[in-house]
């Protein structure tokens, strides 16, 4: 569903943060991914969604969403492909605030020419039902997740990135994000990657892979993850 292919990338400082790495994520399956911190783990989405570009590198780095190299895109197609087929769960929310909350979520449908009754079921399901039209300035910042995560999956992507997804909610709630995770996950064989810090999150994957400096690595132990 998703390759990997010889991906590098070194910051503007001249450090380098990923070298060479390459690996396949099937389709409909849960990966987490832990790793210490600056080892390169939000880098590795921001490539994934495009939103970064990997070093130019003469052994043809590339990724390929169901066969097609994103880097074969012009910009246009990039966008839309990301627009229709990816979802997107980032630490900052990018929870816009002029929107209410059930336009914030309706959003992926209205650009991608879908009807928008789905938003009022998703803010249901991660627990702000009956709250469709406050503002995001009325909200806590675990709200503000919740408002995010609801967004990412209302279009039924096939492609789901999370960096830090329960980051700023208590156990309870993120308990409840990560089973909406995974049904969801489970209705469209979505492909789900995440980035998180912690054991009880990646617990909760089908696989748990740790990035180190020499690549990507599966491992069952979830116990010892870093910050």
């Amino acid at each position: 569903m998703l390759e990997l292919r010889n991906l590098s990338k070194t910051y503007a400082s001249g450090h380098p943060v990923l070298e060479r790495l390459s690996w396949t994520f099937r389709a409909g399956e849960f990966v987490a991914i832990m790793g210490d911190s600056g080892v390169g783990k939000s880098t590795l989405l921001n490539l994934i969604a495009g939103l970064d570009q990997p070093d130019a590198a003469p052994d043809a780095a590339s990724i390929l969403l169901n066969g097609a190299a994103m880097s074969s895109l012009d910009d246009d197609a990039a966008t839309r492909l990301r627009r229709a087929r990816m979802g997107f769960i980032f630490q900052a929310f990018h929870v816009l605030p002029h929107l209410t909350l059930r336009q914030n979520v309706a959003l992926p449908l209205l650009l991608n020419g879908l009807p928008d009754g789905r938003a009022g079921e998703m803010l249901g399901a991660v627990g702000l039902k009956g709250r469709e039209h406050d503002y995001p300035h009325q909200l806590s910042g675990g709200e503000m997740q919740r408002v995010a995560i609801a967004r990412a999956l209302v279009h039924r992507p096939a492609l789901v990135l999370a960096d830090e997804p329960t980051g700023n909610l208590d156990p309870e709630t993120a308990h409840a994000i990560l089973q909406l995770l995974q049904t969801e996950i489970r209705a469209s064989g979505a492909c789900t990657i995440m980035v998180t810090h912690s054991p009880a999150a990646a617990a909760m994957a089908d696989r748990v892979l740790r990035l180190t400096k020499q690549g990507l690595y599966e491992t069952t132990a979830v116990n010892s993850g870093s910050q």
